[in-house]
């Protein structure tokens, strides 16, 4: 049995506050403002919509409804957090009217903005809500997957209320499964840290379900004991929803231990502020209870009636159409995801092309302008050549013209030498001439000499 759910849906709202009735008309004043920013009008209608989720389900839908077209109607980067905390609102009141169907479809369009902006508050609220929604169809491996992720996100933030309200919902969660040790572990963590918080309302949900415990292992006075103590907390609070599944969990117990009357009691009150709120939910076990006291004291008439009323809305509430439109929100959401991921994942691919492109182009970049810095040098050094060149040939016409001359003064000067040598050769020839008739005359004087 599952009468506690929306008690955890409601401590995943780590907003929730409950509002006076003179702190809501204080509220009013402020929206109906219109000299006030937007965003302070927001958070005042806000405020407003949430108090009402607790005790009057239909007023909060109506007001998250303005909230929603305000917020439309303001810019879209101020508006869209607050479009997303109306949707979550709007998820929580047809969740306390067992309208499961329309309460997720609320939670995902939340969860959508929520992180189109990277709000992971928001974001940690959406994954406790949806989680409770897979709770409700015993779906545990999926409600473990979103409860944790919403734990996660709640201690990487430092989000104190988010993991009080995830502790509880993990401890709901272990319970159903019948690991009432690990539940109780994390219903205690829950209650140290909304004492530390000074949370009531959390301190009170979190005895509901230590209560709930101690029934399932069949020990009715501790359980008697922490179902007391949260509707002491709740009626301090006024809150309605809480109450009622008080008032349905006591009653539950009595008829258990064989106290009838106080079992229809508990059972005639649940109804009253089930009717009064539209929890179909907490209607439903009310008439439960009551045919179950009614027929324990005989008065089957009665126990039939009341059992027929328990079907009726039992079958409303888990009807085929009903059970195909949440599927329906589902794999329309699970597609929507998928498609998101593709969509990430063909932008990440078109990014990491654009980076190789843009590498690419660097590098096409860096090779033009090593050429470029070459073909520069090149001509530079072409340059260098050209001018090397022209100073070479320029030389050269100089070291030609100088040989040029050179050559004609060896000519010259082997025209003088030749002219100097023909002269010394003619002197020579006219000294050799000399000499010997030197010598001719030498000897005629020596003969002559001799012959005489």
């Amino acid at each position: 049995m599952k009468k506690w759910l929306f008690l955890i849906s409601l401590v995943s709202i780590l907003t929730s506050q409950v509002c006076s009735a003179q702190n809501i008309d204080s509220l009013w004043t402020i929206f109906n403002n219109k000299t006030q920013p937007d965003t302070v009008r927001l958070k005042a209608i806000h405020s407003i919509s949430l108090s009402y989720t607790s005790n009057n389900p239909d007023s909060a839908i109506m007001i998250a409804e303005q909230e929603l077209s305000f917020a439309n109607s303001v810019s879209a980067k101020r508006g869209k957090k607050w479009i997303g905390k109306a949707y979550n609102v709007l998820g929580i009141a047809y969740m306390s009217k067992s309208n499961y169907a329309k309460a997720l479809d609320y939670y995902l369009k939340s969860l959508k903005i929520n992180e189109e902006i990277g709000n992971k508050y928001g974001i940690s609220v959406c994954y406790s809500n949806i989680g409770n929604i897979y709770y409700y169809e015993a779906n545990y491996p999926k409600t473990l997957e979103y409860y944790t992720k919403a734990l996660e996100i709640c201690k990487k933030v430092g989000n104190k209320k988010g993991i009080a309200a995830s502790y509880n919902n993990m401890g709901e969660l272990y319970r159903v499964q019948n690991n009432f040790s690990k539940a109780l572990e994390y219903y205690v963590k829950a209650i140290e840290l909304f004492n530390e918080l000074s949370d009531k309302q959390g301190i009170g949900q979190a005895y509901s379900n230590i209560g709930i415990v101690y029934y399932s292992q069949n020990n009715n006075q501790k359980a008697l004991e922490y179902y007391l103590k949260a509707l002491k907390v709740h009626e301090e609070l006024d809150g309605k929803v809480d109450i009622i599944l008080c008032y349905n969990k006591m009653s539950e117990l009595y008829n258990r231990i064989g106290d009838y009357k106080q079992a229809m009691f508990y059972s005639n009150a649940a109804l009253k502020l089930s009717v009064e709120t539209g929890d179909l939910n907490e209607l439903r076990y009310a008439y439960e209870n009551l045919a179950t006291a009614y027929s324990k004291t005989g008065k089957y008439k009665e126990a039939y009636e009341n059992h027929v009323k328990f079907k009726q809305i039992n079958d409303s509430i888990f009807n085929t159409d009903n059970s195909k439109q949440l599927g329906d929100i589902k794999t329309k959401f699970e597609v929507e995801r998928k498609e998101a991921e593709l969509k990430v994942k063909a932008e990440a691919e078109q990014e990491k092309l654009k980076a190789i492109a843009h590498e690419e182009k660097k590098r096409q970049q860096v090779i033009i302008a090593a050429v470029a810095g070459m073909l520069v040098v090149v001509v530079i050094f072409s340059l260098f050549l050209y001018k090397r060149f022209r100073i070479t040939e320029k030389q050269k016409t100089i070291i030609e013209k100088q040989k040029q001359e050179v050559d004609e003064a060896y000519n010259l000067l082997h025209e003088k030498n030749k002219e100097v040598m023909d002269s010394i050769h003619y002197a020579k020839r006219i000294q050799t001439a000399l000499l010997t008739s030197e010598r001719y005359m030498k000897s005629s004087l020596n003969r002559l000499t001799k012959n005489n």
